[in-house]
């Protein structure tokens, strides 16, 4: 198992160490702190810990509605749910957009009342949640199947009403599954590009990301561009490294 396992790590590490090689370590600072690269990581924090948030609040409902319901169809939905997994991001921000956009059937109705969704951070916000909710989608229907709702039903024959089931067994099983889910949502949302762009545009302060960033840079500055690849690569390895145990950690 070492070998093929020294190849699946070499397939991660190496292209990481090739960003390094190739970077200017002398100029690595002062790439960092531009204007342009500061405001790029700080709309990339916020906007993924919005679109996680958003995550919670739908993706949790919908994960115990796939796992529990018995309705006709739930598999046709399951896989609706998750096809933005699969789906290439720039098709999903194409999506968006003609859902959304001022020829979008929906986004005319918000267009003749004033609201315009695409370009504006908000669109930042709804194309990272339209491809980071099946992570935990997926994590916690996941958890549900394979822990079985034996729980639940003797609490229901001990007369607690359905919310207290959710709000005092369900959650508290789901608590290890959400924190990974909730960690690896972030991350991918914290790197979506292909959704974005096409969606939200790239437009500065306001919806250019750190991804973005990188893509523009990557045209007229090379050196910058893999400055900020490289600061990308290190706040996800934060994330994944420190917030999934300590979510964990307070789960168990």
């Amino acid at each position: 198992m070492w070998v093929p396992a020294g190849v699946a790590l070499a397939l991660v590490v190496l292209p990481v160490a090739g960003l390094l090689v190739r970077s200017d370590l002398s100029r690595l600072p002062s790439l960092l702190v531009t204007p342009s690269s500061l405001h790029a990581l700080r709309l990339s924090l916020v906007t993924a810990g919005l679109s996680t948030v958003v995550c919670v609040v739908l993706g949790v409902p919908l994960a115990v509605v796939l796992a529990r319901s018995g309705i006709k169809g739930i598999r046709v939905l399951r896989a609706i749910v998750l096809l933005p997994l699969v789906l290439p991001p720039v098709v999903g921000g194409l999506a968006l957009l003609y859902l959304l956009g001022r020829k979008g059937f929906l986004g005319y109705v918000l267009d003749l009342a004033g609201i315009q969704v695409p370009f504006t951070t908000a669109a930042v916000v709804i194309a990272q949640t339209f491809v980071a909710m099946p992570f935990l989608v997926v994590s916690l229907e996941g958890a549900l199947r394979n822990g079985g709702d034996r729980y639940e039903r003797v609490a229901s024959t001990l007369g607690a009403k359905p919310w207290t089931v959710f709000r005092r067994v369900t959650i508290p099983l789901l608590l290890p599954a959400l924190g990974s889910g909730v960690v690896l949502s972030f991350a991918r949302a914290l790197g979506e590009f292909g959704a974005t762009i096409t969606f939200a545009g790239s437009l500065e302060d306001v919806t250019r990301t750190l991804p973005l960033e990188v893509y523009q840079q990557a045209e007229v500055d090379v050196d910058s561009a893999v400055a900020l690849a490289l600061l990308l690569i290190v706040v996800a390895v934060v994330v994944i490294a420190v917030a999934r145990p300590k979510a964990l950690d307070a789960a168990g």
